[in-house]
């Protein structure tokens, strides 16, 4: 596999700078462990994962990697700081399951207190001697965010979410290619790599940002289709016949909104139905598994997925358009 070099890849110790977006009822154990096997780097999404639950995913990708229990594990995983922060003692279990499996990452989001849980995974380190440290991602949508992820929690990883992602994202958050450069625009030579996110799905999606100035890439749409994704096969077929009018973006309170493929639950809402008799048909729907009704999450690059394959599979056919566009931005300078 080719490889690159920048800030990003040298930190983690990879080869490409592609990562698995830690996605809540889809990124697992095993979708993890394959990706980071084939050169990527994976996250197990907790969401809303028990300790018991976050640690079967963890000895999933343990046992895939062909680690001991004493190896450190080169995955990461990936939070909700709102969940954490909704009853702390809680929290702290949640996070100590990752830390006391060696797990290389931890990521951040969506929090109003996420600097107590960067002191806290800082101080656990500390105190555990471990010999290399927990590397924070932090996921930001705006630059005012940015800045006190790099000034103020010192933040190894920065991950810049667009409009375009599916799942949840704020409703005032820019495109990626307007917060792309307004976050570069600001970040310090030795500041954290960026990495950007929102309805990339292939290669040349992954070569247009890094030509932009990222350090990397991440993907969440694309590893949803995989063959370890946590995702039903109706979910994944849902995805993979996805037409370009399939999605849209929902409403959520506080400024949230949640990107899906668009379906009968949603247009349902439009239409002033009872929420109670929404409520009652999606939970059945779940259950049946209607691909009519339940929610499937999805971004914008929804429409270039078009078949289910395994996650190393993703990887290898990702990087080799990425490592084709690349090899085509170079013929475009005259010398």
């Amino acid at each position: 596999m080719s490889r690159i070099h920048n800030a990003f890849t040298a930190l983690m110790g990879i080869p490409t700078p592609i990562v698995a977006a830690p996605m809540a009822g889809a990124s697992g154990g095993a979708l993890a462990a394959q990706t980071s096997a084939a050169g990527a780097f994976g996250f197990v999404g907790a969401g809303y994962l028990t300790p018991s639950r976050i640690q079967d995913e963890l000895s999933l990708a343990r046992a895939q990697l062909l680690l001991s229990d004493e190896d450190p594990l080169p995955i990461g995983v990936g939070y909700l700081a709102w969940k954490l922060e909704k009853d702390p003692s809680s929290g702290v279990d949640l996070l100590d399951v990752s830390l006391s499996n060696r797990v290389q990452a931890i990521w951040l989001a969506f929090g109003n207190s996420i600097n107590r849980w960067i002191e806290y995974i800082r101080s656990y380190d500390a105190s555990s001697g471990r010999e290399r440290k927990t590397l924070i991602f932090v996921q930001v949508s705006s630059v005012k965010e940015a800045l006190i992820a790099i000034q103020e929690w010192k933040v190894d990883v920065l991950v810049a979410q667009g409009s375009e992602s599916g799942g949840h994202g704020y409703s005032a958050t820019p495109p990626l290619l307007t917060l792309v450069p307004s976050i570069l625009a600001v970040l310090p030579k030795d500041g954290p790599p960026l990495l950007a996110a929102g309805g990339l799905s292939t290669g040349g999606h992954v070569a247009s940002l890094l030509v932009l100035g990222v350090s990397g890439v991440v993907l969440g749409t694309r590893f949803l289709v995989t063959e370890e994704s946590c995702y039903n096969e109706v979910q994944k077929n849902v995805l993979v016949m996805a037409s370009g009018n399939a999605y849209r973006t929902l409403d959520w309170p506080e400024g949230v909104d949640g990107r899906a493929i668009y379906n009968k639950t949603v247009q349902d809402v439009d239409g002033g139905v009872d929420i109670k008799t929404v409520q009652e048909n999606f939970n059945k729907a779940t259950q049946d598994k209607d691909p009519d009704r339940m929610l499937v999450w999805a971004g914008t690059g929804v429409d270039l997925v078009t078949e289910i394959q395994t996650a190393q599979d993703v990887v290898r056919e990702i990087v080799a358009d990425m490592m084709k566009h690349l090899s085509f931005v170079s013929t475009l300078i005259a010398t």
